[in-house]
């Protein structure tokens, strides 16, 4: 009988053993294991967001990028048709200036030739009274026939 009570000692031990642990050890622990798994599952989440974050941001980064590249191209175009129009600006100014140019030497050259043709008219009314005088053998009075002269020099 020693064994028996001895054994329902140890049983009764390990049932008050178990029933405490039951009511006071497992709760807590249950609790702290359910913190855990909580935390890893928030962990979890917190990295899957971070992913979703990430590829989000990507997302933006690569549409910045080629905005950032659309404009450069816009401004690269708009300063080589600036470009094209002031080159065409100075084309045309020198176009114009060149023009000025040489209407101003077609008109000094006029006015040479006129002075010449004037020289010259004056030079053959002067040659014409000489010839005349020689073959008059008398001179000729300038101012007397001043409008034979005119006539003649508008004639030549």
């Amino acid at each position: 009988m020693d064994i028996n009570m001895s054994l329902i000692g140890q049983m009764i031990t390990f049932a008050v053993l178990v029933w405490v642990s039951m009511k006071f050890v497992f709760p807590s622990l249950n609790a702290a294991l359910d913190e855990r798994a909580k935390r890893i599952a928030d962990g979890l989440a917190a990295a899957d967001q971070g992913q979703q974050a990430m590829v989000v941001a990507e997302k933006r980064a690569s549409e910045a990028l080629a905005g950032a590249r659309e404009e450069a191209s816009q401004r690269v175009a708009d300063a080589e048709k600036r470009a094209q129009l002031v080159a065409e600006e100075i084309k045309a100014n020198a176009q114009a200036e060149a023009n000025r140019i040489i209407a101003q030497a077609k008109a000094e050259a006029e006015q040479q030739l006129a002075t010449a043709r004037e020289a010259l008219r004056a030079q053959v009314a002067d040659l014409a009274v000489k010839g005349a005088e020689q073959i008059l053998k008398r001179e000729v009075n300038a101012s007397a026939h001043a409008e034979l002269l005119s006539r003649l020099s508008v004639e030549l």
